[in-house]
Order: structure tokens, then C-alpha cells, then sequence
């Protein structure tokens, strides 16, 4: 399952600095994942402060 950005996003933009595919990108008001292109690596979730980034 790919991964999910929450609405307790801050928009740091950790997550898509940390995505070795580059498919997170800046949306209105937060980051958003590319599902389709999402391989499920965890490392946005990783670097995630705020632990904002879940498991569809």
C-alpha cells in the first residue's frame, strides 16, 4: 500500500527531500504522494517530524 501524507502535514518539505523517486510534490496545504508511482520505501515516513506520513 502506498503512503499517505495527513492533514497534520506542516509543510516542511522533509519528506519530499527524502523520496529517492521524487514523486512528493508541494500541494495547497500539504505535500502530496504520488500513489501510482509510490514504491513504499517508508523513507518519507521516516524523516517525517511530526509523524504526518501513514500506510494507505
Amino acid at each position: 500500500m502506498a503512503y499517505v501524507i495527513t492533514d497534520a502535514c506542516a509543510k516542511c518539505g522533509s519528506c519530499a527531500d527524502a523520496c529517492p523517486l521524487g514523486i512528493i510534490t508541494e500541494g495547497d496545504e500539504k505535500y502530496v504522494i504520488d500513489a501510482d508511482q509510490c514504491v513504499e520505501c517508508g523513507a518519507c515516513a521516516d524523516s517525517c517530524p511530526l509523524g504526518a506520513i501513514e500506510q494507505a
